[in-house]
């Protein structure tokens, strides 16, 4: 049984370059006083386990380089066994602030002006109160086509679909910890449709995030434009399977 109701997740690979700054910001914040830290290490084959026990936060390892949506399910499934009620996600490479986590503490909390309490907080690096965020052309021309598509699908405009600056309520985070209603590789847009066409309650908020110093994104070279393939794909299965199929929602109703 977890102490704290708030868990922070990490998601690591071969971020020795990087995520001692994140540490050094979430101390800043004094995020430790009001959350537990928990790296997720897959398999890195750099020294970033190392620096994680050396910081003395909670740290799992795959022992095999499963990919970025397996990272983040492994730490949603040890906020479950830990009886956590709020998960918030923070990337290793240091462009998630973390002045960020407790506005998206308070937002998730209900603290907000909103009636509803959320399932889902999105920090979002393009509205018009976020920080300046470059993104190249590619990655541009990725954010329009899935901000229309899930416009079309869902009728909520996102500014931004792709963010990994999430905060997930326990509703939201055991949904996404059970077998096959996660993608293991590249969860963003799709996840995001998927979860608001089954009423789930999504906030969006501005942000502050900084452009990578160091490393290699998982997005570099030429890897964009294979990713938005199968993001295009991803969604148009998200589509099928929970707006004509209604599978994913009859699943839900089950459980309840």
């Amino acid at each position: 049984m977890a102490e704290k109701e708030l868990l922070v997740i990490i998601p690591a690979y071969n971020e020795e370059k990087n995520i001692y700054r994140v540490f050094e910001q979430l101390e800043e914040f004094d995020i430790p006083s009001i959350a537990d830290v928990l790296v997720i290490d897959d398999a890195s084959t750099d020294h970033t386990g190392e620096i994680v026990r050396k910081k003395q936060y909670g740290l799992i390892s795959h022992i095999y380089n499963l990919g970025y949506g397996s990272a983040l399910q492994s730490g949603y499934k040890y906020a479950v066994r830990r009886n956590y009620e709020y998960v918030i996600q923070l990337d290793a490479d240091g462009q998630h602030d973390a002045c960020n986590i407790p506005v998206i503490y308070e937002e998730l909390k209900g603290k907000g002006m909103d009636e509803e309490t959320p399932d889902i907080v999105l920090g979002a690096r393009f509205m018009k109160e976020s920080s300046d965020f470059p993104v190249s052309c590619v990655k541009k021309a990725a954010y329009v086509m899935f901000r229309f598509l899930i416009r079309q699908v869902t009728g909520r405009h996102i500014a931004d679909p792709t963010t990994g600056l999430q905060g997930l309520g326990r509703r939201a985070f055991i949904y996404y910890s059970k077998y096959n209603h996660f993608d293991d590789q590249y969860p963003d847009a799709n996840m995001l449709m998927q979860m608001l066409l089954m009423g789930y309650r999504v906030k969006e908020i501005p942000a502050v995030m900084h452009a990578r110093e160091s490393g290699e994104s998982m997005h570099s070279g030429l890897k964009p434009v294979w990713y938005m393939l199968r993001m295009l794909f991803s969604m148009l299965t998200v589509i099928f399977r929970v707006k004509i199929l209604r599978m994913d929602v009859a699943l839900e109703k089950r459980r309840e």
